[in-house]
């Protein structure tokens, strides 16, 4: 279990924002106080400008139970709400540990962590030390922030030496990204008939997460009958990715299914579904697999990031290289191959049960390494 009890101060985004971020962040603070860390947790009512996030920011109903002790004051517009929030955590906690998802975070984090002073020990954890496309000034911004805590938690051995080639000498500590999955109630049964394969891919849509990659492989490597369903938000919208399916002559077999998909409606997504894609270029670390495979779908992935550590190939997945259409058509292609699906997807449920058994270790695991003076 975690140590001594601490008084901590969680900056992030909480419910009413959507997705991983949010979702890692509420239950994060709901871990540190189930440990005996009193943790208040400071949130968001207006985190980024639309023009720098244009896909859907809020949801209506939670994906997860809220944190009680919530404040959502923080706006990017309110500088002196940054300062005043940094010295309020300051005289209230031991620690205050900020999450940090994009560089536009930044500056409001930059003068949170001066209104905090020497009061407090700090923390940035970084869910990407970098953006996986960046910005002018991202480089200079992550930089900054890092160099400015006083330790910096990472999820990958990769991230880690990123972080240390930035703020050379930092407190860089490295722990696995623990379960925090959107509550979607009970896994319906599967509704796909025997037959050619179902390929799904989920998320936002933007180019390192390889849909174009994806659409290629599928219209070379793919058995005729099968489809593709491609479900999220389309960041700079599908236009060239239909155009794309269209040239290519699968448009016929191709769903895009644009916007967000509330938690609510994920059970009934993957029990269409006979496996999940996630053809990204570059990644760090995402729940996606474990989503996956929690409702029952194997999972083919790329080797980059952490997907290789999530993936076992043959066993419930299959491995292909990032970026390379021709590689991940061989892996539909395999995919496809009699008894290779139900076998797969055998794996995926063992996968998923041996996940379930180690989410609370893998959470103390997390609270001692945050937490470490």
């Amino acid at each position: 279990m975690p140590g001594a009890a601490e008084r901590v101060v969680l900056v992030g985004p909480a419910h009413p924002y959507k997705g991983g971020g949010a979702r890692h962040t509420t239950e994060l603070a709901h871990r540190l106080a189930a440990a005996g860390h009193p943790t208040v947790l400071e949130s968001w009512r207006a985190q980024y400008p639309a023009a720098l996030y244009p896909g859907r920011q809020t949801v209506h109903a939670p994906e997860g139970e809220p944190y009680p002790a919530t404040r959502r004051e923080l706006a990017w517009y309110r500088p002196d709400g940054w300062l005043r929030a940094g010295r309020r955590a300051g005289r209230s906690a031991d620690l205050v540990a900020v999450a940090a998802l994009s560089p536009v975070q930044v500056p409001a984090y930059l003068v949170l962590l001066a209104g905090v002073g020497r009061a407090a020990r700090t923390a940035v954890i970084a869910h990407n030390v970098l953006p996986h496309e960046r910005r002018p000034g991202d480089t200079a911004l992550m930089r900054a922030l890092l160099r400015r805590a006083g330790a910096v938690l990472v999820h990958s051995a990769e991230q880690a030496e990123l972080a240390r080639g930035l703020a050379p000498g930092a407190d860089v500590r490295t722990a696995e990204l623990p379960p925090h999955l959107p509550e979607t109630g009970p896994v319906p049964d599967r509704v796909r008939a025997p037959g050619p394969p179902h390929f799904l891919f989920f998320g936002i849509v933007r180019p390192y997460k390889g849909v174009d990659v994806l659409l290629r492989a599928f219209a070379a490597g793919a058995p005729p009958g099968a489809r593709l369903t491609v479900a999220g938000e389309f960041w700079s919208g599908s236009a060239e990715l239909r155009a794309l399916a269209r040239e290519l002559g699968i448009a016929d077999r191709t769903d895009f299914r644009e916007g967000y998909v509330p938690a609510a409606e994920l059970g009934a997504l993957f029990a269409g579904a006979d496996a999940a894609v996630l053809p990204y270029r570059s990644a760090t670390a995402t729940q996606n697999v474990l989503l996956a495979q929690r409702h029952g779908l194997p999972v083919i992935a790329t080797r980059t990031g952490t997907l290789p550590d999530a993936v076992r190939e043959g066993a419930d997945g299959l491995l292909c290289a990032p970026g390379d259409p021709d590689d991940l058509a061989r892996a539909l292609a395999a995919f496809a191959a009699p008894g290779t699906a139900e076998r797969l997807r055998a794996g995926a449920a063992e996968a998923a049960a041996a996940s379930a058994a180690r989410t609370d270790a893998l959470w103390d695991a997390y609270l001692r390494t945050l937490t470490a003076r």
